[in-house]
């Protein structure tokens, strides 16, 4: 039986950089990350793909505003922003790995879920917004969106600029897991929970209803990969390996650690809360949850670190 990995491509993979955010450009991005999953698929993986959404949720509330503000049309909320970019990033994502499988003769299809996550309505998140989504603003433009919009929460991002933040509460179930696992069982190439998935709770009533929020994708993914018992996880990013010391002279890279040294490290302080330690943190609580491994490494690398010559591995 093949073994099952879930792959959650980060930003890098869809966005390279602010001079590159348009949808062409995006696809054209996606295309390079899809030969290097086709790769792992061809080392005998089944795979399930998840994907960030930030960027993209940000310019569909900026449209949404500008309508609104010049031509009185209804806003979009949050929670349906994240529908939408599942719909279209996962769009772009299928059909990449749909043509590389076709170039190698591959015979499996890509599909899509769009995923919703049950979270905790009364998850403490929802009081203390921390998650960035939207473009990057210097301080001058942050100042005039608090002006402009009195019910944003704007925040500087790890040195890169300030950010909008949303409420981030903590994944609890994968509400559509049985069907990817049916799908992944059947031999297909899932793309799922994209953006961390949909957040929704279940009222007085038991019945689903979706919430402005957004899911760290890292978070869901871990959840999707413990739900669905899978072999190994894999976080990419912009870089090949974790670092401690990150950016300064003593830098050092991470190959192999236990889930004992890489605890020991967090606690140490050396990953940054709007980076790497999310990452780390999903990690962890995949390998707890009864995963056997974990890699973080970038995109292009990929190939490299499931053959164990690259990236930063972590096991149980």
């Amino acid at each position: 039986m093949s073994k099952l990995a879930v792959i959650a491509i980060g930003g890098n993979s869809l966005i390279k950089d602010k001079d590159h955010q348009t949808v062409e450009e995006q696809y054209n991005a996606i295309c390079g990350t899809a030969k290097h999953i086709a790769d792992i698929i061809e080392k005998g993986y089944e795979v399930v793909v998840t994907h960030g959404n930030g960027p993209q949720v940000g310019f569909i509330l900026r449209r949404s505003e500008i309508a609104s503000e010049t031509e009185g049309i209804h806003s979009v909320p949050l929670v349906s922003c994240g529908a939408d970019t599942q719909g279209a990033i996962g769009y772009q994502i299928q059909q990449a790995l749909n043509n590389e499988f076709a170039k190698r003769d591959i015979h499996k299809k890509a599909v899509t879920v769009v995923t919703q996550v049950e979270v905790d309505k009364e998850d403490k998140a929802f009081s203390n917004p921390s998650k960035p989504i939207g473009s990057f603003y210097t301080k001058e433009q942050a100042d005039e969106l608090k002006q402009e919009h009195l019910d944003w929460n704007l925040v500087e991002d790890a040195g890169r600029g300030f950010r909008r933040v949303v409420p981030s509460p903590i994944p609890k179930e994968i509400i559509e897991k049985d069907v990817i696992d049916k799908l992944t069982d059947s031999g297909y190439t899932v793309v799922a929970v994209g953006g961390g998935g949909i957040p929704v709770i279940k009222d007085d009533n038991n019945q689903l209803r979706g919430i402005d929020a957004v899911i760290d994708k890292d978070y869901a993914s871990s959840l999707l990969a413990s739900q669905l018992k899978a072999d190994l996880l894999i976080i990419s990013t912009g870089v090949k390996k974790v670092c401690i010391n990150f950016g300064k002279p003593d830098e050092e890279a991470l190959d192999k650690l236990s889930v004992e040294e890489i605890k020991n490290l967090r606690e140490e302080g050396h990953f940054a809360p709007g980076s790497m330690l999310p990452k780390i943190n999903a990690t962890l609580n995949f390998l707890e949850n009864g995963g056997k491994k974990a890699i973080i490494t970038s995109p292009e690398n990929l190939k490299e670190a499931v053959a164990g010559k690259d990236g930063t591995h972590i096991y149980r």
